[in-house]
């Protein structure tokens, strides 16, 4: 397995001749963009002329994770040559919110199943229930398949985001790519680093990922009163302060949900994904050292997982809203992830809407909100 990296900056050339050169060089048959929707719609069409044979697939971002670190409103295309292991990628449109679970079974039962290892799926992340989405192909797939990935950001503007597959780049799509092979080692580490504030709060009425009361009152209403002068960057601001689920005997089930946005007339608050209408909210903040330290205990438990030397490739989907608190310290998170890995692992990714990945220690898959969550590649 070898890995060739391409970071476009802002106001940079789409694809020079030379930058394909360099990614020809490797006979890559998977291509990871992560970027700007602007840089998307530029590079889909030069890398499906130029590469028609390798899997192609991406989105957009609230930020984009290279080698060199976080940027913004730039491209990051990584090459990857497998020389043991097949893929296979399969598409599906979403139809709205409602067709998240049953788009995940279409997903899943389009994928061969005969020597599956692995799964990767990115998502639209906007008007989308990650955590149906996860359970339709779960349904299909079964415990035992491992799933990674994400849903596409945009800068936490929560308006339009857009995914990468190989027809093109598209609004309502999801892409999942099949990993097969026995020389596949495929090991994953999910940790936030946020702090609990504030009392637990009754789910007394929700639908799905849709909160529409606690405590009996509108969750709108509950919420702005903990933001106080935060409520009006609303939703945005929401990313701030995400909600920790609890089960209904208050016990932790290491689940964060971020707010997708605001509904005034109702006052709801719509979550990246599925609500227990059983169980308890709490209000979560942090500070940029506590979710460091959660960084590199989700590289220290992918690492733990991989038997190897660190070779391959650390594919990161972290949280937009890790990158609002952190702001100019955002890069301390990947140094972290980098510094445990070492220099044998390239490292790409981007800040998500939403993170796919099982709990650590575990092969059961969940939708996160404000957690890392790594994925490292690589071939025995």
């Amino acid at each position: 397995m070898q890995v060739q990296q391409l970071l476009l900056r802002p106001g940079a050339d789409a694809l020079t001749p030379d930058a394909l050169a360099a990614l020809r060089a490797l006979h890559p048959n998977l291509l990871l963009v992560f970027g700007s929707a602007a840089w998307l719609q530029r590079v889909a069409g030069p890398l499906a002329e130029a590469f028609p044979e390798a899997q192609r697939m991406g989105c957009t971002t609230a930020g984009e994770i290279s080698a060199e670190g976080v940027t913004d409103d730039s491209c990051v295309i990584t090459a990857v040559r497998f020389d043991r292991c097949q893929l296979a990628q399969v598409s599906t449109r979403l139809a709205g919110m409602a067709d998240s679970a049953e788009a995940g079974r279409r997903l899943a039962r389009q994928l061969p199943s005969e020597g599956l290892r692995a799964v990767i799926v990115l998502g639209q992340g906007v008007a989308i229930n990650g955590s149906a989405l996860i359970v339709g192909m779960a349904e299909v797939l079964g415990q035992q398949v491992p799933i990674t990935g994400g849903l596409a950001g945009d800068a936490a503007a929560f308006t339009e985001t857009w995914v990468l597959n190989q027809s093109g780049v598209h609004r309502d799509e999801l892409v999942c790519l099949g990993l097969y092979g026995e020389a596949l080692q495929f090991s994953h580490g999910s940790f936030g680093g946020w702090s609990p504030f504030g009392p637990a709060r009754k789910v007394t009425r929700c639908e799905h990922n849709v909160l529409y009361e606690l405590d009996g009152e509108p969750a709108l209403d509950v919420y702005k009163r903990y933001l106080g002068e935060h409520a009006r960057d609303l939703p945005a601001s929401g990313l701030l302060f995400p909600f920790a689920m609890l089960g209904s005997d208050h016990t932790e089930i290491g689940l964060i949900r971020t707010i997708l946005g605001v509904d005034e007339a109702s006052g709801s608050l719509t979550l990246a994904g599925e609500i227990d209408p059983e169980g308890y909210l709490r209000l979560m903040h942090a500070g940029t050292d506590a979710l460091v330290e959660g960084a590199e205990a989700a590289a220290q438990a992918a690492r733990k997982m991989h038997a190897g030397d660190g070779q391959g490739l650390a594919l990161l989907v972290s949280c937009v809203g890790r990158k609002l608190v952190m702001g100019g310290r955002v890069d301390e998170e990947i140094e972290a992830v980098a510094d445990v890995f070492g220099q044998g692992a390239c490292i790409a990714g981007f800040y998500s809407n939403g993170e796919i990945s099982p709990f650590t220690g575990n092969l059961e898959c969940k939708l996160h909100n404000q957690t890392m969550t790594i994925t490292h590649i690589a071939e025995a």
